[in-house]
Order: structure tokens, then sequence, then C-alpha cells
């Protein structure tokens, strides 16, 4: 697999365990998602799905269903965050950043793709 697939997997990768990390352990972040109006069992859920789909996105040989249906989790992830927090009006900077985050998971899953085409 290309250089390209791995940086973008890997940084794809690593904020989604930061982000499920501090949904468990960040008193800002869960105190952020209750402002937002997500409920607690909903915050529970995303920290463990996040977990999850990084490690079947970084982790190699893992059956191709389970890569698609991590990328669809992570991209829908990825909208939500871009909805709650444009209705919520927050900082231009997080908009812009969740906006470099799904380009990036776009590149990952592109070179992903073109990965298992020439299998």
């Amino acid at each position: 697999m290309s250089k390209i697939y791995w940086t973008t997997t890997i940084i794809i990768s690593a904020f989604l365990l930061l982000s499920s990390y501090t949904y468990f352990f960040s008193k800002t972040t869960i105190e952020g998602l209750k402002t937002l109006g997500f409920p607690n069992f909903f915050r529970i859920q995303l920290g463990i799905l996040k977990l999850i789909a990084a490690i079947l996105l970084i982790v190699p040989n893992i059956p191709i269903i389970l890569k698609e249906w991590s990328y669809a989790g992570v991209t829908f992830f990825f909208i939500t965050a871009l909805v709650a927090h444009i209705a919520h009006k927050d900082s231009i900077f997080i908009t812009m950043l969740l906006f470099i985050l799904i380009a990036i998971h776009a590149m990952s899953y592109h070179y992903y793709h073109k990965s298992i085409v020439n299998i």
C-alpha cells in the first residue's frame, strides 16, 4: 500500500483514538457533548465505535467488508460532528478542522480502494 494511504490512515486513526479517549476521560469533552445536546449513552457509544473503527482502519488484512463499514462509520461521525458544531455555532476553526479531516479520510479511502482493486 502507498505512503499516502498509510499517512492518511494513521492520521485518521490517531484522531479517532484521541477522540475516543477524550469521550471517556476528558471532562471538557464530556461537558461539550452535553452542550451540543447529545445524551450520555451516545457519548459512550461513539467512544466505543471510534475505538473499534480506529483499530479496523489501521490493522492490515482486515476483511474488506469490515474496512468498508469502518470508512462509512467514520464518514458518518464526521458529518454528525460537522452538523452539530455548525448548528451550535462553534468557531470556524472547528468547522475547518472537520473539513480537513474529512478530506484526509477521503484520501485514505481512495488509496485503500485503489490498493484493493490492484490485488
